[in-house]
């Protein structure tokens, strides 16, 4: 539950705190003092967007921040899943710069907004003008039959089934799809596939062959430079050989005339090794140089081959080429696979839709099992709020399956005797629809561990006996749950464990609002002026005083 509230620069709040009691709390002022302001903070403490037009002073941040007692309620899986430091004793924090940059905090520790949003809906549980409306919706009417019908978790699990029905069948769909796409090329790729496998290419074929053609269109050439580089170097009459031949026998004749001739000696003997070596190379080299046409012509198809299956695919090397070949047979091994694939993801969609079915039929088995009881008790509490000739009705629909079942409901209601309900956003006036809310807000707070309950004004459009009983209702529900109330209501201001009034200050030269709490004799001239207006009388006082009293 909320310990307490403490805003600064937000809207016309320059400064503001309070410390609810943990039962009842009321608060009231003068229309446009800035109650619903509050609200508007509490709103951004709990995720809701912000700019800087909510600031007072656009030169300093606006800090919103609630400490939060949260020790008796089942929340810390949460604090884990988001990776937080859980404290019994939490503190939210919302701070919006001059700049328009906002900042959450849970406990010190940074949060974006759908942490925040997370997190703020196991805490407060804002009633608005806004939820109001959205009583009128389906969705958010099968939501309350679910809290009610105690279906909650068996819907979770529905839904858990239902998404993954829904993936199967979004994958299935892919593979037949795929299927479609496969079978269309499913053709070609077999013959581009068969091509390439046929042509059995080698990685490193392609410079083997380049030479191999490169020697052969050059035979001839080749082979007579080869015989002159031999006379060259040992058959002619001045040969390389011969000539280092007559060296080494002048410098052996030199080498007994000094060391130096020795030196050179040797490396004649060196050179004449080496040259020795690279003669008999040479006439290896051309013994083999022989033209082959038939050698010649199938490597030149071969080439011619490579050639064109590269310019096919756009190749640029054999490497590129085994690639492709190895994506093709994957593409083929896929397609022949799919069959296969498709006819497991139908049974699998099959097997995942029998139990959806299965489960939206125990989940409207369910729902329907609490309408009477849900309907009986709406009533009940409708004629005690002053909607005497109330009349509800739960029309179901079956649907198709859905994230929610196969359930597609309305509340129907009637104020006035001898009128058949209809959907409520053609029958109810606005003060109906506030009680109506209020009393379905009454029933699940017996139901839903909700720290804390808001109410904006729900008390709209009733008076007299009726705002006692709204109270008295109110009282009760603040047993397990605390409550704050904004009311215009004296009937309601009375019932109050703590009450708080909010005013404007215009003294300064910016007006702003303010919060006090009230003691018991402020309150009794609170009640009063709301009783009889800003002079009020000795009556109002007097009224004022047995409202109290009778509290």
């Amino acid at each position: 539950m909320l310990k307490h509230l403490s805003i600064k620069n937000y809207a016309l709040i320059q400064e503001l705190s309070i410390s609810p009691s943990d039962n009842l709390n009321i608060i009231t002022g003068e229309t446009g003092a800035g109650k619903s302001i509050m609200l508007g903070a509490v709103g951004l403490l709990l995720g809701n967007r912000a700019d800087t037009k909510s600031l007072l002073n656009s030169d300093v941040k606006c800090v919103i921040e609630g400490q939060f007692d949260i020790s008796n309620y089942n929340i810390k899986p949460l604090f884990e899943k988001e990776d937080l430091d859980y404290e019994a004793l939490t503190i939210l924090r919302r701070e919006i710069s001059p700049s328009g940059k906002s900042r959450a905090f849970v406990n010190d520790t940074p949060v974006n907004l759908e942490v925040l949003k997370k997190l703020g809906v196991k805490l407060v549980d804002v009633h608005s003008q806004h939820e109001t409306l959205q009583l009128s919706k389906n969705n958010f009417q099968l939501r309350l039959i679910d809290v009610y019908a105690d279906t909650v978790a068996l819907r979770k699990d529905y839904f858990a089934s239902f998404h993954a029905y829904k993936q199967a069948l979004q994958l299935f769909e892919q593979l037949k799809s795929e299927k479609s796409e496969a079978d269309k090329e499913g053709d070609y790729n077999n013959f581009l596939l068969e091509e390439l496998v046929t042509a059995n290419l080698k990685a490193d074929e392609q410079e083997s062959l380049e030479e191999t053609v490169r020697l052969m269109e050059n035979a001839e050439e080749i082979k007579l430079k080869l015989n002159q580089s031999i006379d060259l170097l040992s058959n002619s009459e001045y040969s390389v050989t011969n000539g280092l031949q007559q060296l080494r026998s002048l410098f052996n004749q030199l080498a007994k005339y000094g060391e130096h001739y020795k030196g050179i000696l040797e490396r004649l003997e060196s050179s004449f090794v080496e040259i020795n070596d690279i003669a008999t190379e040479v006439e290896k080299e051309e013994e083999r140089v022989n033209f082959n046409p038939e050698e010649a012509q199938l490597a030149q198809e071969r080439l011619s081959l490579i050639y064109q299956l590269q310019q096919k695919h756009n190749a640029l090397s054999i490497h590129n080429l085994l690639e492709i070949q190895s994506e093709l047979e994957e593409k083929v091994l896929h397609t022949s696979n799919l069959e296969d694939q498709i006819k497991e993801a139908e049974a699998n969609v099959t097997q995942l839709a029998a139990t959806c079915e299965s489960k939206a039929a125990e989940l409207t088995k369910r729902r329907m099992a609490c309408f009477k009881s849900l309907t009986t008790e709406l009533v009940g509490l409708l004629q005690q709020v002053g909607i005497s000739d109330a009349h509800i009705d739960i029309d179901r629909k079956a649907i198709p399956l859905e994230a929610s079942g196969a359930d597609f409901v309305h509340i129907l209601f009637s104020a006035n005797k001898g009128i058949a309900p209809q959907e409520l956003s053609k029958v109810a006036s606005g003060g109906e629809f506030s009680r109506f809310m209020f009393c379905i807000k009454y029933i699940l707070a017996a139901k839903v561990a909700l720290p804390t309950i808001i109410f904006d004004e729900i008390d709209t459009g009733v008076s007299g006996e009726i705002a006692i009983k709204l109270g008295v209702m109110m009282k009760k529900m603040a047993q397990n749950h605390q409550l704050i109330t904004i009311s215009h209501l004296p009937q309601i201001a009375a019932i109050g464990d703590q009450h708080y009034f909010v005013y404007k200050d215009s003294s300064l030269a910016k007006a702003v609002s303010k919060i006090k709490e009230l003691n018991d004799e402020d309150r009794i001239t609170e009640i009063a002026k709301m009783i009889g207006g800003d002079q009020p009388s000795s009556i109002a006082f007097e009224n004022a005083k047995e409202l109290m009293q009778s509290n």
